[in-house]
């Protein structure tokens, strides 16, 4: 047997017969010709897919922009003719809008974090703690509170993480900054606030972290400090769907040959 991928298999099966096929006849000619070893569970669903990721008239996420072949009305498929000039057109015109719509969906994802870190960068210090509080109860936080500066050593909030049947005490830190990096200072010393009574520290800012901040948030022997810079809280709040709504636009794919394929 020669060796051929799957697409060469589904050619060779249109040379031999000369006419379009139903999917499972398709299959059924590379069994009976030796044209292909399938080594999947369901080989029948392996052509299939290769059918409709390769089919002219067939777009979805997934659909390779190399074309070989075309179905008919009935559901039957056969080997694209080059001569097709126009279903190639139309094909590369639907092609272009659906890159154009991921395109656009980038630009706005983009433009939204960007707004709603803004957003954030102008809440008051109190503000931004407060909603520091809220997002951690979000993510699945307990007996999260602020504290008051006279009474918490320099950290902001404190709680607990239940993991398993132990809960672990976590101490947060806010910095509610337009400009200014973070930098390793502040990290040692929220660290130092906490160590022996915490057993992780959490640090927010709407800025950025420095290098040596970031190198020295997980040190050996002492308490780990996950760091949180703006775009990673507004991460968290899509993830969490924390003040963020989302809107679904259905986006539709051609499956008619699915409803057509002889079972």
């Amino acid at each position: 047997m020669k060796n051929r991928t799957i697409n060469e298999a589904i050619l060779e099966v249109f040379k031999r017969e000369g006419k379009p096929l139903p999917i499972k006849e398709i299959y059924n000619k590379i069994i009976e010709y030796d044209l292909y070893r399938f080594r999947a569970q369901r080989p029948e669903d392996i052509v299939r897919i290769q059918l409709r990721r390769h089919c002219a008239e067939l777009d979805f996420p997934t659909a390779s922009s190399k074309k070989l072949f075309t179905i008919n009305k009935d559901g039957a498929f056969f080997k694209l003719q080059k001569k097709s000039k126009q279903l190639n057109r139309e094909k590369k015109d639907n092609i272009s809008t659906f890159d154009d719509l991921k395109e656009l969906h980038k630009k706005y994802v983009h433009n939204f974090k960007k707004d709603l870190l803004t957003q954030l960068k102008e809440l008051s210090p109190t503000a931004f703690e407060e909603f520091g509080k809220k997002l951690m109860t979000a993510y699945g936080f307990k007996k999260m509170e602020v504290t008051k500066k006279t009474r918490d050593g320099g950290i902001d909030g404190f709680g607990e993480l239940k993991i398993g049947l132990a809960s672990m005490k976590v101490a947060f830190e806010c910095k509610r900054w337009t400009r200014n990096t973070v930098g390793r200072p502040l990290v040692s010393q929220f660290r130092g606030d906490i160590q022996g009574k915490y057993q992780q520290g959490i640090y927010f800012t709407t800025s950025t972290f420095s290098k040596e901040a970031k190198e020295s948030s997980f040190q050996t022997g002492a308490v780990p400090i996950i760091l949180l810079d703006g775009y990673s809280i507004v991460d968290l709040m899509i993830e969490k769907r924390f003040g963020v709504d989302v809107e679904e636009i259905p986006v539709y794919s051609n499956a008619m040959d699915l409803v057509l394929a002889d079972q």
